[in-house]
């Protein structure tokens, strides 16, 4: 029975508007959830009216939770009439609701019902979903009484009476996507009228594989910009491949047969398929009358072998193997069961499959069923013992793929299973992360460990391997005074706790522990806004082991203040703002609702640098990684193959468009059992894709080069196949988004230092590499810094260049123009000068219609270029990146460690450069500034005589500036500016001459 209940405290409100005509309310609140309706008492004349009041509703089907939302409505009872005014409403989605434990009281701001609604001030919630079967849901209110019986003009459906059908339904019309499709899926989908679902995770269905077909272009078309073009091996390739739903060109899907199902972004591979299951009255192999089986499926060169169990005559394996159908040498399967011997494995039996005889399995197949098959001898005589299989062949849609051990991931050599597990496809989510704000404000009555001198008191606090220490005070009265914070981060489940300790520094480099305080992380207060933490004394424990009974006599002890709670309202950055995949705050209470769907398809890689050497060939064991928000997966690893085809699809939520989705290829160095534990999987390449660049709906098919940074210059390491396509499933909130700030409240409420960012994201990355370092297959360290871009913010002459270069392509268009109006201004093409002295004739006399005429010429450009705009998604330009004629040195210095371990001289040099470097731009700032102070010197009289003549013009310009018309002061200036070069002088203006003269702060520098 589902026992799981929603609750929603209704605490209180604030700041109400008055409406019963006497400057005050009589406010209440309904509440409406899946078809109930609940509603709290009525407080009389009170703009800060106070509940305290609790209600539990039912949660007919938690899967749908998702996709529910929770709307409570503050209306002011009229009594006069037996009616209520609208005061507000607070809507929540279902994504934010969080278990008892999780959630805090939220302050929401009360949100209009029309166009023309009045309203103002915040209604408090505790939203919550438990589970625990003592607690009654509450009494719904009576259907006479719902919301449309009174206020018809509300259209909602969340009213008693009324199911949420328009939520149902646009559950019931949507698709499902995992790692491997539900196999139920096809099956609703040729229902008209399906049951409502009882899946978790729901997508929506795309109206791309309903487009017509259109003439079919060239195979492989090269794209790439103009304005910073590269190398055309460099560059970007669309493709047209035959993927699951048919062939793609130009990102429509023409349809290649009807069994197309929703895993349609990669290409269709078949796979025999063994399950190998169980086997009993296996006969006796060794003088003790039992043997040790194991099973070995074998399919021309190709064989996989099964663990073998000692002295069991009914083993159960229950294990399954994949082999694909391009690779096949042969027509027959054999299944052969050995006994497992030190010297020779012996022949127990065998079981032969014509492969032209196997099934085909497409989903929404059910499970193939496995049978028994009685065992043959190497003659084809029947012998004692059955051996339980099921073989059939199905494509990578099949519920089995991901476990199963693959023909084309064989390892050249017997791999245990510990390697096996390396080969596998995984999802892997990253841990929630928190920010622990630690405000250390004083300690009383320390007690130094020497009594003739003050002690200088500092605390050192830490969680895990976090460190951080506040500034020494001097404890003149025996307590000390810091109101510091410090911060950390924080993974759930919360293992970790919180110690710190108070040290007294005794002499340099010694530090005496006067006392220490442990606090669990699970029993600190949770916030998701800015309010005031209530701060709480703790007594200091000793560090040293002492007598129970003299612990007994001693009643006193050392106090520290601390404040200390997690901080949900923040995004804890855990990679580079500039490719961030999710800017979604901690607490799930603030999420918005999800905005769309983005599927990626890892097709193949072609051309693959060798990264290893194998029998005296170069070769690869690669796989690819994906991140995109808290999930990561991993496809898996193909062995010995330059050209491995993955062909495997995943699919995230979307929330916000302005994210990067992040793939990488890289090689695995863990497959030889011999090999240690510290050799690294080597990074191929990797390519980043922003959402807002994607068109929804389109289907993106392109080759991207793995373009990689080496000491001895840019490399391209091949090529990777992918397709991708965004899907939208509420534009409005898309929209929405784009008027809303990028990262959450908190970040602007109360912002971070830059130093505190750098420190806290390294700390964050530092804890995801460790916990997915713990899964299984584990996601190794190298793999999630490279993914997470954990080296960005570290010095290169190479990016310092690139990025100067762009902002001057990004003032081109300034330059641009003013070269255009110099021009103007020299009279180069006198028609031209003409007509711009006749079109500033007009502006000045009707200066109405300039800001008009700029946004009309705006709209025009965006007009002209949208016939321009790129068809494909941006990736890594060598030319921007100034990767293409960079010096080697500049790119030893780019791989240097931190710190250094490049010899001294070679560091001083780069010291001497950088010092250059580092002068020009010392000089540019102080040139900012001297022009700065020079309009400043306008009005202070550093200058006597010059400031008495500026304000003599200055009252000068204003008595002509009364007297004249704005518009011809504007022509007459514009004219004198466009006059012919015949009036003009080679010495600068007498404007300018006077402001240079002008002094600046330069003459009091050092």
């Amino acid at each position: 029975m589902n026992n799981l209940k929603l609750g929603v405290d209704v605490l209180s409100a604030h700041n109400l508007l008055p409406k019963d005509g006497q400057g005050s309310s009589s406010a209440f609140v309904e509440l409406y959830f899946d078809g109930q309706k609940f509603r709290s008492t009525i407080k009389e004349k009170d703009l800060n009216p106070v509940w305290n009041e609790s209600f539990y509703f039912n949660i007919s089907d938690p899967s749908n939770l998702h996709y529910l939302t929770l709307e409570a409505y503050i209306y002011n009872n009229i009594k006069e009439t037996n009616s209520r005014s609208f005061l507000g409403k607070a809507c929540l989605t279902g994504n934010s609701f969080v278990p008892y434990s999780d959630a805090v009281v939220l302050h929401y701001p009360l949100e209009k019902r029309g166009l023309f609604s009045r309203v103002r001030g915040e209604l408090g919630l505790k939203v919550y979903i438990t589970d625990d079967p003592s607690i009654k849901s509450s009494t719904p209110i009576p259907a006479a009484e719902s919301l449309h019986a009174k206020d018809p003009s509300v259209t909602h459906t969340h009213g008693q009476t009324i199911p949420n059908s328009a939520t149902r339904d646009r559950v019931e019309s949507r698709h499902t996507f995992h790692h491997l499709p539900n196999p139920k899926h096809q099956l609703n989908e040729h229902q008209h009228h399906p049951p409502a679902p009882s899946i978790t995770h729901h997508m929506p269905k795309y109206e791309v594989d309903e487009m017509k077909s259109e003439p079919q272009p060239a195979k492989l078309v090269r794209v790439y910009s103009e304005a910073s073009s590269q190398p055309v091996d460099y560059a970007l390739k669309e493709t047209s491949p035959y993927l699951g739903g048919g062939r793609v060109v130009g990102g429509r899907v023409i349809h290649g047969d009807k069994t197309a199902s929703t895993y349609d972004l990669v290409e269709r591979m078949y796979f025999l398929y063994v399950r190998v299951v169980k086997a009993h009255e296996l006969p006796a192999m060794d003088v003790t009358g039992s043997l040790d089986p194991f099973v070995e499926v074998k399919i021309g060169n190709y064989k996989g072998i099964t663990k073998h169990f000692e002295k069991k005559q009914n083993p159960e394996w229950n294990q399954v193997f994949a082999f694909s159908r391009d690779r096949m040498q042969a027509s027959v399967l054999e299944v052969v069961i050995k006994d497992k011997d030190l010297i020779k494995d012996d022949f127990v039996g065998i079981v032969r499959f014509d492969i032209n005889e196997v099934p085909l399995r497409v989903p929404p197949d059910s499970p193939l069923a496995p049978e028994w098959y009685r065992l043959e001898n190497k003659k084809g005589e029947k012998i004692k013992g059955e051996l339980m299989l099921a073989v059939w062949i199905g494509t990578q849609a099949d519920e089995a793929f991901s476990d199963a051990w693959h023909s084309d991931a064989a390892t050249p050599v017997d791999s245990t299973p510990a390697v096996s597990a390396v080969l596998r496809s995984k999802v892997y989510h990253a841990p929630r992360l928190w920010y622990v704000r630690v405000n250390v404000v004083e300690a009383q009555d320390l007690v130094p460990t020497e009594k003739n001198r003050f002690p200088d008191v500092y605390v050192k606090a830490h969680i895990g391997h976090q460190v951080l220490k506040t500034r020494p005070c001097q404890a003149r009265t025996l307590n000390a005074i810091w109101n510091e914070d410090l911060l950390f981060v924080a993974p759930e489940p919360f293992e970790d706790h919180l110690v710190l300790t108070v040290e007294d520094r005794v002499a340099p480099g010694k530090d005496e522990i006067i006392g220490r305080v442990i606090i669990p992380l699970s029993a600190v207060e949770k916030r998701a806004d800015d309010r005031i933490i209530h701060s709480r004394w703790f007594n200091l424990e000793k560090a040293v082991s002492v007598d129970v009974d003299q612990l007994k006599k001693e009643k006193f002890s050392s106090r520290i203040h601390l404040r200390v709670c997690l901080d949900g309202g923040y995004h804890v950055l855990d990679e580079s703002t500039h490719y961030s995949s999710d800017l979604r705050p901690t607490a799930k209470q603030l999420w918005r609702p999800s905005i769309g769907v983005l599927e990626l398809g890892i097709l193949n890689a072609v051309g693959l640098h060798p990264m290893k050497t194998r029998e005296g060939r170069g070769t690869s064991d690669t796989y690819c990684v994906a991140k995109y928000g808290q999930k990561w997966v991993r496809t898996r690893t193909l062995v010995d193959n330059l050209s491995p085809k993955y062909n495997e699809q995943y699919t995230w939520e979307v929330f916000d468009p302005a994210t990067v989705l992040t793939v990488g290829v890289f090689d695995n160095s863990q497959l030889v059992e011999k090999s240690s534990n510290s050799s690294k999987d080597l990074k191929i390449g990797k390519v980043r894709i922003r959402i807002s660049t994607l068109e929804t709906g389109r289907i993106y098919t392109h080759s991207y080069p793995l373009l990689v940074l080496h000491p001895t210059g840019v490399k391209k390491m091949g090529e990777l196949h992918l397709a991708i396509r965004f899907s939208c499933t509420s534009f409005a909130n898309m929209l929405y988004l784009y008027s809303k700030p990028l990262l959450p409240k908190m970040h602007y409420v109360r912002p971070f230092a830059v130093m505190q960012l750098d420190m806290l994201r390294h700390q964050a990355v530092n804890i995801v590499a460790a916990r997915l370092g713990r899964a299984e297959p584990p996601l190794r360290k190298e793999v999630v810094e490279y993914m997470s871009d954990v080296d960005s913010h570290l010095w290169s002459m190479r990016r310092s260049k690139a990025n100067f270069f762009r902002i001057m392509t990004v003032f081109s268009g300034l330059f641009a123009v003013g070269k255009w109006f110099g021009d103007i201004c020299m009279w180069k093409n006198p028609i031209t000068t003409v007509l711009v002295h006749v079109l500033f004739l007009m502006l000045a006399c009707f200066p109405e219609l300039i800001l008009p005429t700029v946004f009309l010429y705006m709209f025009l450009i965006g007009i002209w270029n949208f016939r321009y705009r790129p068809r494909y998604p941006p990736h890594m330009n060598t030319k921007i990146s100034q990767a293409e004629a960079v010096h080697p040195d500049e790119l030893d210095e780019e791989f240097d460690t931190f710190p250094t371990s490049r010899n001294p001289e070679l560091v001083r040099m780069r010291y001497d450069r950088l010092r250059s470097v580092a002068g020009r731009i010392q000089t540019v700032v102080g040139d900012v500034a001297t022009q700065g102070e020079r309009f400043q010197a306008l009005l202070s009289w550093r200058d006597p005589r010059a400031t008495a003549i500026y304000i003599t013009f200055c009252l000068v310009a204003a008595l002509v500036l009364f007297v004249t018309p704005f518009q011809v002061i504007a022509a007459l200036t514009g004219f004198w500016v466009m006059r012919h070069p015949r009036f003009r002088h080679r010495l600068p203006s007498v404007p300018i001459n006077f402001f240079r003269r002008l002094p600046s702060r330069t003459d009091s520098m050092l």
